[in-house]
This record gives C-alpha cells, sequence and structure tokens, in this order.
C-alpha cells in the first residue's frame, strides 16, 4: 500500500527555520515510481481552505505559493524517495497543518493529487 510519510514539524519562534521531509514507500513507490510523481507540499490553517504551498514536477520544475516565495525551498530526492521543504524566516501566519502530496500531474489543485500524509503541525509564536 503506498504511502506518504511526514516528519518534522513543531514549534519555533518568529524568523526561525524548520525542514519538513517526506517520504514514499509501498508498492511500486518502493522501486522508484516516485521519480515520475509531482510532490507538493500543502497547508492547513484554522478556520481557512487547504492550500498549495509549494510543488515539485518529476523533472524539478517548482512553483511556490506567493506568500512564501524567497522564505521555502521545496526540494527532492528520488533515490531516497524524499521531498522536502526548508521554511526559513518563518512567520506566524505559516501557523498550520502541512500536508505532503504526490499526483502524476504537476497540479496546484488539491484535486490533482492521489496521495496524501496524515499531516505535520506546524506552530510559529511571535
Amino acid at each position: 500500500q503506498r504511502q506518504l510519510v511526514e516528519s518534522g514539524g513543531g514549534a519555533v519562534q518568529a524568523g526561525g527555520s524548520l525542514r519538513l521531509s517526506c517520504t514514499a514507500s509501498g508498492g511500486t513507490f518502493d522501486n522508484g515510481a516516485i521519480a515520475n510523481y509531482a510532490m507538493a507540499w500543502f497547508r492547513s490553517a484554522l478556520g481557512k481552505e487547504r492550500e498549495l504551498v509549494a510543488r515539485v514536477a518529476w523533472n524539478g520544475l517548482t512553483r511556490y505559493a506567493d506568500s512564501v516565495k524567497g522564505r521555502f525551498t521545496i526540494s527532492r530526492d528520488n533515490a531516497e524517495r524524499t521531498v522536502f521543504l526548508q521554511m526559513n524566516s518563518l512567520k506566524p501566519e505559516d501557523t498550520a497543518v502541512y500536508y505532503c502530496a504526490a499526483g502524476i500531474a504537476a497540479s496546484t489543485s488539491t484535486s490533482g493529487y492521489d496521495y496524501w500524509g496524515q499531516g505535520t503541525q506546524v506552530t510559529v509564536s511571535s
């Protein structure tokens, strides 16, 4: 059974950094099929809809939400079946549950992703 498992969330003060990781496993993911998928990070803040934070296509092309450009960096290591989100200069408004997702199409919408992690909480205090 294919699955995504996130790690690296936590609580930091404004201006701090966190690095999220998401590893794919199970089924064809174990054989490297994840390299053919776009990987993305979404987040859900209290009372708000889930929004795209960043995504990296199978060919390495990236896209970021305007609110995180210049502060967050998404990267992937296909050999390790892992995608990362380096978050710097964190702000209180970055507080949310962060979800990893995988899909064939490099979509900006949640509907474009077939596999989701369980989510990891990021809390930024002022």
